[in-house]
């Protein structure tokens, strides 16, 4: 297609997520563009249709392909108060609005992939769905989606592949793009139920600890069969979540017999190796379950952080990594459809539908010796 041909197609929806997705103002996309604020406003907003030469310099400017501008796919919006973000007072509406544009673009690979690979039915007790308000307490809730998918009362050894097995789509989201953000300003993981598949993305920025990204992900799995008919965030939402996460992830039947009653380090590490939670996590499930005194808590606690942590990457732990759009592109590489078959249907690059789905991209390049 001819930037004659997408000036006359022009999406402005589509302006509007590619310059969200690079965390960009209407003002610095003006400067890199040449053209006013404003003008950029009127193209977002329908009124004006960039001209040919417009368009070229746009999508030079957010690093997309021309094409990419023009009706003719599939497009979902999802707003910052359809997402269940945590800590919206440390990140700005430019944070939030990159990490929706991204979940945007993730439905779109996964809606592509979707109909040429079939993916898990979502397999959620029917009180989880969004037309079913009949929802149990947290606690309930936990002990309910363990017994539905079949968990017992064992430890989960890969918690976000029996997530994406039931059908949740999960993905990873990064802002160290901008190294010049500091840590407690990066986007915490965060869902939406606003698309057609529940999405999960999680975000290893802040702290890339295997425990922490699982507790992670069963407080945004709370968030979905909890509060499907609600979005946005409040404390009580919050707070619902994090005892669904620890209930879901350490049933009280079972653990509780096993916690220490007194502070003893070297048990509560035995049960966060065994259950895949951390000793922190573990200390307020102590206190929660009253084996612990709220003073012994506070002693574990300044204990803990006393002690040098122990690195435990996520990438280190199997089923702990988003799967599966990456596998789907796997398995359409073995029929001969190439990433760059799929970029060039979504009209993305190569490298950005790399990123959407965790294949891998610094992988050495090696070439043979002559």
């Amino acid at each position: 297609m001819g930037l004659v041909d997408v000036a006359r197609a022009f999406d402005s929806g589509r302006l509007t997520q590619a310059r969200r997705i690079k965390a960009m103002t209407k003002t610095e996309l003006a400067r890199e563009v040449k053209v006013s604020a404003a003008a950029i406003g009127q193209y977002e907003r329908g009124e004006v249709r960039p001209r040919p030469d417009t368009i070229e310099a746009l999508a030079s400017a957010l690093d997309v392909p021309a094409g990419f501008f023009a009706h003719g796919r599939p497009r979902a919006a999802v707003e910052v108060a359809e997402a269940s973000f945590r800590r919206l007072r440390s990140t700005t509406v430019a944070q939030q609005q990159q990490a929706t544009a991204y979940v945007e673009q993730a439905w779109e690979l996964s809606l592509y992939l979707e109909e040429r690979v079939e993916f898990p039915e979502l397999d959620l007790p029917g009180w989880a769905y969004p037309d079913n308000g009949d929802v149990p307490d947290p606690i309930t809730a936990a002990q309910q989606l363990r017994a539905h998918w079949g968990l017992g009362v064992d430890p989960i050894p890969h918690l976000v592949a029996e997530m994406e097995q039931r059908g949740i789509l999960t993905v990873f989201f990064s802002m160290k793009q901008d190294p010049t953000l500091p840590d407690k300003s990066r986007i915490d993981a965060f869902s939406t139920t606003s698309l057609p598949r529940p999405l999960i993305v999680l975000t290893p920025d802040k702290a890339n600890d295997v425990l922490r990204h699982r507790f992670s992900a069963a407080h945004e799995l709370g968030h979905i069969v909890l509060h499907h008919d609600r979005h946005g965030t409040d404390v009580e939402m919050e707070r619902q979540a994090d005892i669904f996460a620890a209930e879901f992830l350490t049933p009280r039947d079972v653990l509780r017999p096993e916690l220490p009653p007194r502070l003893n380090l070297g048990v509560l590490h035995e049960l966060s190796d065994e259950w895949g939670v951390s000793p922190h996590m573990l200390v307020r499930r102590s206190k929660d379950l009253e084996r612990f005194s709220d003073s012994t808590a506070r002693r574990a606690y300044i204990t803990l952080n006393s002690l040098p942590g122990r690195a435990r990457p996520i990438s280190d732990y199997p089923g702990e990594t988003p799967e599966m759009l990456r596998r789907a592109i796997e398995l359409l590489e073995t029929v001969d459809v190439a990433l760059s078959d799929i970029a060039n249907s979504l009209q993305m690059t190569v490298r950005h539908v790399r990123r959407l789905a965790g294949v891998e991209t610094d992988r050495p390049h090696l070439t043979l010796v002559r």
